[in-house]
């Protein structure tokens, strides 16, 4: 970090405690923001102290572990609140696929935290002053097909069911992307706020440009404390509340839908398994209700037995079938031929490691990657042997509306 400082010392990181922000966002200036926030808790930052380009390629999380330590201990560290979290923190987000480029990790200047009533304040060297302004609104959206029109999807998946039904695989995740374009450049504090004031149960993230709101926690890592909520298994939220009920009953009875789960269940217990001196996989999933859609929903909770940090988690998790398939090479296969796009950071982990290993990931879903006045928007579906292509682009299209509505307020 002293180097990406341009400073002959190592820079010193220091974490007080402050009052309550109750709106982490609200802090925010006009820098690019960093955040991960669930339930009004979490981290925000900005500023940049270190960055990475992560290398693509199977070693790529060792890499960003190693690049990470060296980057940690260049530091001089006064914590005076020692939480997960305070101290120094990196956010990071990678590529779904192992072979693309893209992966990023960034050390803020200045990191402003929030969890359980109590509030920090992290800066790295001097921090600059940044300009406070309050978000613009990007204006009219236009929206325009990305890599697919529909029907061309909704062949893509006809042909997924094909290879499922004859026998090479189980799963897969098949996703598509939509381009909007906005009359100005998008602020992503204002997609920021709008997600986290309608979905707070989901976790909020913004890294390097990628911003949503994931229903899905890969990891969280507390100690040797790990949790991880698993989800796999959709359905429409409905009109009313007897409609809504029945939909979520249909979900929960449905073979297709559970055992999309079961296998999204058991990639995750067979990747934390060989870390985990304990592990807690529930039998039976629990519903999951969203202000959009309805999953199926399982928490798994497990302790590690040797002392690894949230990314050699996230090294083994990654990709879950939840968001490749099963079995995974296979999978991985079909989404390559079938898919026409590189998902980018799409579907791909995204979160934030402290100094001691602690974090939080989840996986990169109901998300766009922003560039200016342009969103490209991704959504994604489990695709089983009895999927119907219709029911799945209507799926999917229902999983769009979280940007949309984030974009157009």
């Amino acid at each position: 970090m002293s180097v990406a400082l341009g400073m002959t010392r190592p820079p010193l990181v220091r974490t007080i405690p402050v009052h309550d922000p109750e709106d982490l966002v609200a802090r925010l200036p006009q820098a690019p923001p960093y955040a991960w926030i669930h339930q009004g808790d979490g981290l925000v930052a900005w500023g940049e102290a270190a960055r990475a380009t992560v290398p693509p390629g199977a070693g790529r999380f060792d890499w960003a572990r190693r690049w990470l330590a060296r980057v940690f201990a260049g530091t001089r560290v006064e914590d005076d609140v020692l939480v997960p979290g305070s101290g120094p923190v990196a956010f990071g987000s990678f590529t779904f696929d192992p072979a693309s480029a893209g992966s990023v990790l960034v050390v803020p200047r200045i990191v402003l935290g929030r969890r359980d009533g109590r509030a920090w304040l992290t800066t790295v060297g001097d921090p600059p002053i940044d300009l406070m302004a309050p978000p613009e609104s990007p204006g009219g959206v236009l929206y325009a097909d990305g890599s697919r029109t529909a029907p061309e999807w909704e062949h893509a998946v006809a042909r997924a069911v094909g290879e499922i039904r004859s026998g090479r695989l189980e799963k897969v995740v098949l996703a598509r992307d939509l381009v909007a374009t906005t009359e100005r450049d998008i602020d992503v504090r204002l997609l920021l706020d709008r997600l986290a004031r309608a979905y707070p149960e989901c976790y909020t993230f913004s890294c390097d440009g990628l911003v949503g709101a994931t229903p899905e926690l890969l990891v969280r890592h507390t100690g040797q404390a790990i949790e991880s909520l698993v989800l796999a298994g959709t359905t429409a939220r409905g009109a009313t509340p007897a409609e809504d009920k029945e939909r979520g009953q249909a979900l929960f009875d449905s073979p297709k839908n559970r055992h999309e789960h079961v296998c999204a269940v058991a990639s995750v217990r067979d990747a934390l398994a060989p870390l985990c001196a304990e592990l807690t996989v529930p039998d039976e999933p629990e519903l999951l209700t969203l202000p959009n859609v309805q999953h199926l929903a399982s928490r798994v909770h497990g302790r590690l037995s040797d002392g690894a940090s949230v990314l050699d988690v996230v090294a083994a998790m990654h990709p879950t079938a939840a968001v490749g398939g099963t079995p995974t090479a296979v999978a991985l296969d079909v989404i390559r031929r079938l898919e026409g796009m590189d998902r980018g950071r799409y579907a791909g982990p995204v979160g934030w490691i402290d100094a001691r290993g602690d974090g939080e990931w989840g996986i990169a879903l109901r998300s766009a990657e922003i560039t200016g006045p342009t969103a490209r928007l991704f959504a994604g579906c489990g695709i089983m042997r009895d999927s119907d292509p219709a029911a799945e682009l209507a799926e999917a299209q229902a999983k769009f509306r979280v940007m949309r509505q984030a974009l157009e307020g």
